[in-house]
């Protein structure tokens, strides 16, 4: 690259669960005129690999060129290796750092605004904010999870000038009311962080700009079941102030965008990108969990060796409904503890062969492996290898019997699409049901019925497995729609636009569609 090409910056602006198919619809029917303008002056697609089997940790794949099975990020808990323990994961936990973690030397400026679980990195030169307006499910902060700065007096000031972080969370069944309020919330937050990252980008032109808003998973989330296409007609006049509410806040998101783009030279690579999209889907954590003990690999603990703890006591003797209401009212650190304590008291390990930890859409399965568990009782290779098989051909019999079809879409081994051969921290099966637009609360198998409450988190949307991109500036030099892109070639090619070179811990290459075939750089 020329000296001109090392000076440009580089821009990422994200739209977290941004759905790449209403993004791309939107920015061609005018709704999105920054969005627009990039794809019409470059390139744009879907993003695609084996990265988008699950949502959580793309940031984290996406900005350190790792995959999943380098960093073991694929949930907000897993199985703490070495136990039958639930543990939560953070972004902190993660050890996924962003390609500009390493430069601690000072040689380029960075300015990264809540990226999705990935932390500031101390010692780089620039400007971080992190965890201030991120998407929240249905858990609030943990003390682990505050809003933090690079420098660390950063978001002191920020708060000064901007006010204090506005956390929103969704509420899958909230009525009128607090739609309304959860829509001008998300509206007036999109506008404050637009504020604060004009600010910091003002403070002087960075190397790199990376900049999320996760207001556009949280409205699609809340919002999805509203979408005039999703409306059946009975409904539409009720529902008719929240059909477009996803599109305002794209709406609001894009206009950030561009106010952000017009503080920056115009020579700039900026790239716009999604995580993921979004699907019709609902909890389907019980089925999975019937599925395991009707068919005679998770085995309950006998009543005699159930935990005496006070708590475990209660649970035993307090009706659910009265638990599920009770325990809204308790620190998300204190549920966790109570759901780890009963599963991990409710199973006998020595009996199970394989069991599904606690999720409530997209499965995971692990089998209790001799010298990975601390009680396994399945022998590694042949053994571990028929029970894979075993339990992929069960789950594939699934029916469900409202609909005559398969209840199962696809089963992953995470060994064959993260290359390991037995995983240490990531499940052994990653289980997908299929999108479907009502709740499932029985599947049938040949040897049986499996069937599930609804549970107290009850969403109507989870994710699908594309993201978007488009990108356009000076060393962009394809156009129009191009082939997907895998989402590990892009940390090498954000990288090979600054002229550095990738780490040899990512396995990903420069994305040679986006520049028409053509590599630059030393990102090889």
């Amino acid at each position: 690259m020329s000296n001109a090409a090392r000076s440009t910056p580089l821009v990422i602006l994200g739209f977290d669960a941004g759905d790449p198919f209403l993004l791309r619809e939107w920015a061609q029917r005018g709704y999105l005129p920054t969005v627009a303008s990039i794809m019409q002056r470059g390139c744009w697609g879907k993003t695609t690999g084996p990265e988008l089997a699950l949502e959580h940790g793309v940031w984290h794949s996406i900005f350190s060129g790792l995959s999943r099975g380098q960093h073991g990020c694929y949930y907000l808990r897993r199985i703490k290796p070495g136990s039958y323990d639930l543990e939560i994961v953070r972004g902190s936990d993660v050890n996924a750092p962003p390609f500009w973690a390493s430069w601690r030397d000072g040689r380029k400026r960075v300015v990264a605004v809540d990226i999705h679980d990935v932390l500031p990195t101390p010692g780089v030169a620039g400007l971080q904010l992190g965890n201030w307006g991120i998407h929240r499910g249905w858990f609030s902060r943990s003390k682990a999870e505050q809003p933090c700065s690079e420098p660390s007096d950063l978001l002191a000031e920020v708060t000064r000038k901007f006010g204090p972080p506005i956390q929103i969370i969704e509420a899958p069944q909230a009525d009128r009311n607090k739609n309304r309020r959860i829509l001008r919330d998300l509206l007036r937050r999109i506008e404050r962080k637009g504020a604060i990252c004009r600010y910091l980008v003002q403070r002087g032109v960075p190397d790199v700009v990376a900049i999320c808003f996760g207001e556009s998973h949280t409205a699609g989330h809340q919002f999805w079941r509203y979408r005039a296409e999703a409306l059946p007609p009975p409904q539409q006049t009720d529902d008719a102030p929240f059909a477009e509410a996803i599109r305002h806040v794209y709406q609001a998101i894009d206009r950030e965008m561009g106010f952000i783009l017009a503080q920056l030279p115009p020579s700039a690579n900026v790239f716009v990108l999604s995580s993921v999209g979004l699907a019709d889907h609902y909890p389907t954590g019980g089925l999975l969990a019937d599925f395991c003990q009707q068919l005679g690999y998770q085995v309950p603990a006998k009543s005699d060796r159930i935990s005496l703890h006070p708590m475990a006591v209660a649970r035993r003797i307090v009706p659910e409904s009265w638990r599920v209401a009770l325990s809204r009212h308790l620190p998300r650190e204190t549920r966790e503890r109570l759901l780890a304590r009963q599963f991990r008291n409710s199973i006998d390990w020595g009996k199970t062969t394989a069991f599904a930890a606690p999720s409530p859409y997209t499965g995971f399965l692990r089998v209790n492996l001799r010298g990975r568990e601390p009680q396994g009782i399945v022998e590694p290779g042949a053994q571990y290898e028929a029970l894979l098989k075993r339990l992929e051909t069960d789950l594939y019999q699934l029916i469900d019997p409202q609909t005559g079809e398969a209840a199962i879409a696809q089963v992953v081994r995470t060994a064959e699409i993260y290359g390991a051969s037995a995983p240490a921290v990531l499940p052994d099966l990653i289980v997908h049901w299929k999108s479907c637009r009502h709740f499932v609360e029985r599947v049938v198998h040949p040897k049986a019925n499996l069937t599930q409450r609804k549970p107290e988190f009850f969403r109507d949307t989870d994710h699908a497995a594309h993201g978007f991109i488009a990108a356009a500036g000076p060393a962009i030099s394809n156009s129009g729609e191009i082939a997907d892109v895998e989402v590990l070639d892009l940390a090498p090619t954000f990288l090979a636009l600054l002229n550095q070179t990738k780490s040899q811990e990512m396995t990903g290459k420069i994305a040679e569609n986006i520049f028409g075939g053509v590599v630059v750089g030393h990102g090889k």
